[in-house]
C-alpha cells in the first residue's frame, strides 16, 4: 500500500475529527485527487481559476448534479478546512444582489434576488456556524437540513408571531408571489422567480387582495367624461 502524503493524511484527519463517514471521506479524497490529476499539480498549489476550470470540465462531461455537488463539497472542505483558506470553489455574487439556486423546485436552476437584509443575516450565521459543504447542513453534515426541521421552524415562527391561522412552508411561497404581484412586479418576472414553465402555473399562486383591487384605477377614470343632468 502506498504511503499517504502529508497533505492527504491531514485532510483525512480533519474529516475524522468532524465525524464525516468513511464513505464521505473516500469520496472527498477521490474528488481532490481527481482535481489534482486534471490540473497536473498538487492541489495546494492550485487556485480559484483552476477550480473553476475543473468544474467547467466536469459539466462538459455530463456529470450528474449529485456527483458535481459532492465534488464541490470536497473542494470546499479541502480549501476551507485543511488549508484554512477562504472558501474558493464558487464565487457568491452578493455584489450584484443575486443568488444562484441550483437544482431547486422541479430540479431547475435559476437566479433570484438576494435581499440585503437576508444577506446580513446570512453573514452573521456564516461567521457563527461556519458550515462546510451545505449552507444549512442536516444532523449528518454530509447532507442538507431535513425538511421536517423546516416544518418545525415554520410552526415555531407562526406561534411566535401570534398567528392563529394554519401556516405551511408552501404557503410562504404563495405569499412571496402575492406580495410581489401586489407591489407591481410583472407576473412574468414572478414566473421566472418561482421556476414555472407556464404562466398559468404562476397565476394559481397569486391571490390578489381586495385592498389592491380598491387601489386599482379603472380605465374609465382616465377619461374626461362630463355628465349632464337631464331635465
Amino acid at each position: 500500500m502506498a504511503e499517504l502524503s502529508p497533505l492527504r493524511r491531514r485532510m483525512i484527519e480533519d474529516m475524522t475529527i468532524r465525524n464525516l463517514s468513511p464513505a464521505t471521506q473516500r469520496s472527498y479524497v477521490h474528488a481532490v485527487a481527481k482535481f489534482s490529476r486534471y490540473c497536473g499539480r498538487s492541489p495546494d498549489r492550485l487556485d480559484l481559476e483552476d477550480v473553476r476550470a475543473f468544474q467547467v470540465h466536469l459539466v462538459s462531461t455530463g456529470i450528474s448534479w449529485p456527483a458535481l455537488n459532492q465534488t464541490v463539497c470536497a473542494l470546499r472542505f479541502f480549501y476551507g478546512v485543511t488549508l484554512g483558506h477562504a472558501e474558493i470553489p464558487e464565487r457568491i455574487d452578493s455584489g450584484r444582489g443575486v443568488i444562484r439556486v441550483e437544482h431547486g423546485k422541479g430540479g431547475k436552476d435559476r437566479t433570484v434576488m438576494l435581499s440585503a437584509q437576508l444577506l446580513r443575516i446570512l453573514r452573521v450565521y456564516w461567521r457563527l456556524a461556519k458550515p462546510q459543504g451545505w449552507l444549512f447542513p442536516g444532523r449528518d453534515a454530509n447532507g442538507p437540513i431535513d425538511v421536517q426541521v423546516l416544518y418545525l421552524a415554520c410552526r415555531s415562527a407562526r406561534a411566535a408571531a401570534g398567528i392563529d391561522k394554519r401556516v405551511t412552508v408552501h404557503a410562504l411561497r404563495h405569499s412571496f408571489a402575492t406580495h410581489l404581484l401586489e407591489n407591481g412586479t410583472d407576473i412574468r418576472i414572478i414566473q421566472v422567480l418561482l421556476g414555472h414553465n407556464n404562466l398559468s402555473s404562476t397565476a394559481r399562486y397569486t391571490k390578489v387582495s381586495n385592498g389592491l383591487i380598491r387601489r386599482t384605477t379603472s380605465p374609465l377614470d382616465r377619461l374626461n367624461i362630463e355628465v349632464v343632468p337631464s331635465g
